[in-house]
């Protein structure tokens, strides 16, 4: 039997980044995220609106950060210096894995705010703050996958920052993220400027693409003849790593391609494929299965903490990402038989992702007020 910590070492040794899908800043205090960096092989970390959400609204961490930061700041001031502050403090932690792993890992994201997400200079403008603001080289900015997210994608690679370009469900949105990337690698060529150091990974939400489709196989099983039950029963649960699995065969292919390879020999990285979402939302489903199914090189896995123990307790390792293509094929095709579109799937699930990501930025905006005045500050109301 594999120790918990080997299972966690031998998913990075298959090529696999696990990276924490969480950020608090009591773990970033305690000596946690070193140990977890020593021993769960973590070699990177993920924040958004919802996790800054939860960890503000929990316990005291930030309170003598919130009393005592100098000077006049409106709600959203005050949140982008707190999650800076804890952006950047852990880049630090994680800078011995950016200088052992070369630049290519050792990351850590923040997020654009959702109300940029189809406004491409307020996003290119945002992401250019934030990244400053951080100054580490290992910070990656979160940009949303929506059509202007990926115009602002290649402005930023050109301007040398990385990105990390969240919410992605659809292949077409994918496909578009990765031309972004290389045409704004071939942009810095052209102006002379190195590419060696700059990274970017393409997150592709996961579990949030079963979720939505067995709501949908739930819906047609009602009015199913009991022949057609058992195959609307199979389907249940396959449609997310099928949908991932072929976003995986595109980043092959556009990754070996011709016009890669130029890139390539002028030491660019290539735009390596992150799963996110990948805590099991069924519980009727495996816990790992988000894990397991999606193993192979250049990959990126943000997990919650819960996922990374249940994977140190009982992940299996084999290389899964690129086999069995064909049945994924089958699956996409299966439910358009049904009725499931995948993309009408993917483009409701884009849209509910920035609502809800929103609504996360919007309570944590009301929280830190109420927390502000409690802690006997003001805030200013606006600019």
């Amino acid at each position: 039997m594999p120790s918990a910590s080997d299972r966690l070492q031998r998913l990075h040794d298959a090529g696999v980044s696990i990276w924490l899908d969480f950020i608090e800043r009591t773990i970033l205090r305690n000596g946690d995220l070193e140990r977890r960096i020593r021993e769960d092989a973590l070699t990177g970390m993920t924040s958004n609106p919802t996790i800054f959400e939860k960890a503000l609204a929990e316990g005291s961490a930030y309170d003598d950060q919130i009393r005592t930061a100098s000077g006049d700041f409106t709600a959203m001031e005050l949140f982008e210096l707190i999650s800076t502050t804890d952006v950047r403090d852990a880049c630090d932690i994680f800078r011995g894995v950016y200088d052992r792993e070369g630049a290519k890992d050792g990351f850590v994201s923040i997020e654009v705010s959702p109300a940029a997400a189809h406004d491409l200079l307020g996003t290119v403008s945002e992401a250019a703050r934030l990244w400053s603001t951080v100054d580490r080289p290992n910070v990656m900015v979160k940009v949303p996958g929506t059509i202007e997210g990926a115009d602002a994608v290649r402005r930023l690679i050109a301007s040398g920052l990385n990105i990390n370009i969240t919410l992605l469900f659809s292949l077409d949105a994918y496909r578009r993220v990765i031309e972004a990337y290389m045409a704004g690698l071939e942009e810095r060529v052209a102006a002379g400027k190195d590419i060696r150091n700059i990274a970017s990974v393409a997150s592709f939400f996961v579990s949030r693409v079963d979720s939505e489709v067995d709501k949908r196989l739930d819906a047609i099983l009602k009015s199913a003849s009991p022949e057609k039950r058992k195959q609307i029963d199979s389907l249940r649960g396959k449609a997310a790593i099928a949908n991932a699995k072929l976003a995986y065969r595109i980043f092959q292919k556009e990754f070996s391609s011709p016009r890669w390879k130029k890139l390539e020999a002028k030491g660019a990285s290539v735009q390596r494929v992150l799963w996110a979402s990948t805590s099991t939302k069924n519980p009727s489903y495996r816990d790992v299965m988000y894990v397991e199914q999606l193993i192979g090189p250049h990959t990126v896995n943000t997990m919650p903490p819960q996922t990374i123990e249940a994977f140190r307790d009982h992940g299996e390792v084999k290389r899964t990402v690129d086999k069995e293509v064909d049945v994924a094929e089958t699956v996409i095709r299966d439910l358009a038989q049904l009725g499931i579109s995948i993309d009408d799937v993917t483009e409701k699930l884009l849209i509910d992702g920035l609502a809800s990501f929103q609504k996360s930025y919007d309570t944590l905006i009301a929280g830190l007020s109420k927390k502000t005045k409690a802690l006997g500050r003001d805030l200013v109301a606006s600019r």
